[in-house]
C-alpha cells in the first residue's frame, strides 16, 4: 500500500509527464530517449520508456509538438526529433499557471 506522499509524487510526475516534456522542448528539439534522460536529470524522476513514447505520440497527434526525422552522423540510426509548437507553448504556460494557482491556494495566499 502506498503512502499519500508516494501517490502525490506519482500524480505530479508520471501522470502529468506532458508538462515536463513540453518544458524541456521549450529549450530545444530533442529525441525521445534524450527527453527521458533529461527528465531524470532536471526533475529527479525517470519515466518509463513506453510512457514517454505514448505521451510524445499524443502530443504530436494533438498538435502540441511536431516531429522530424534527422539523419545521424557516424553511421548511427536516424532519430525522430520533437519540437514544441506555438500551441504546445501555450499549453505549457496554462499548465504551469494552473499549478502555480493551485499551490498559492494550498499555501493560503
Amino acid at each position: 500500500m502506498s503512502t499519500p506522499m508516494e501517490r502525490l509524487r506519482s500524480k505530479i510526475t508520471k501522470e502529468v509527464l506532458w508538462l515536463y516534456i513540453l518544458r524541456l522542448l521549450k529549450e530545444r528539439p530533442m529525441y525521445a530517449y534524450e527527453l527521458k534522460q533529461k527528465i531524470k536529470d532536471a526533475f529527479g524522476f525517470e519515466p518509463a520508456t513506453v510512457s514517454s513514447y505514448v505521451v510524445l505520440y499524443k502530443l504530436e497527434k494533438d498538435g502540441y509538438v511536431t516531429a522530424e526525422w534527422q539523419e545521424s552522423e557516424n553511421g548511427k540510426p536516424s532519430r525522430k526529433y520533437y519540437r514544441l509548437t506555438p500551441e504546445g507553448e501555450t499549453l505549457l504556460e496554462e499548465g504551469v499557471k494552473f499549478l502555480e494557482e493551485t499551490l498559492a491556494k494550498l499555501k493560503g495566499e
